[in-house]
């Protein structure tokens, strides 16, 4: 869902199904040509979109944009790989339904 928080008023809904695309994965050299890469970067989500659907917004608030937050990137150069590998092996290999994420799966024999 996408929301209009500045100009005219506006919500996009778009329903499909999605994937990930990992580091691993045969496709990512493919698909991370087209993103300007940021440190910490762990998936890709690819969503094949079967409908669009837009309502009024008009109930939805304007808000400001100031700027980007640069706190990520320098978590992410501060913890290194080897920080980020652990940080994800403890953090994002389980959904919070208990479901075992794509992330996870490369950990699926230390779960």
């Amino acid at each position: 869902m996408f929301v209009a928080f500045e100009g005219a008023p506006m919500i996009l809904r778009l329903y499909g199904r999605g994937r990930v695309i990992l580091p691993e994965s045969p496709e990512w050299d493919e698909w991370i040509k087209r993103f300007d890469p940021l440190p910490g970067m762990r998936q890709i989500i690819f969503a094949d979109i079967h409908e669009v659907k837009t309502s009024c917004g008009t109930g939805v608030p304007f808000f400001s944009y100031t700027e980007e937050r640069d706190a990520l990137h320098k978590w992410a150069e501060a913890m290194g790989e080897e920080g980020l590998d652990a940080y994800h092996h403890k953090k994002n290999r389980i959904s919070m339904d208990g479901l075992v994420t794509p992330i996870g799966q490369k950990w699926k024999d230390r779960l």
